[in-house]
């Protein structure tokens, strides 16, 4: 019995910071400007 109480409030903790974290919304913030270097420099 014991371990179905934990199991069920483990779950219930996991589905609040779930909920939580939806209602906090992605950080609003703007891209950099400088492109990311993505070729790999040639051999000498």
């Amino acid at each position: 019995m014991r371990a179905l109480v934990a199991a069920a409030l483990g779950l219930a903790a996991a589905f609040a910071l779930v909920l939580t974290l939806t209602a906090l919304g992605s950080p609003t913030g703007e891209t950099s400007p400088k492109p990311l270097l993505t070729t790999v420099p040639a051999h000498p």
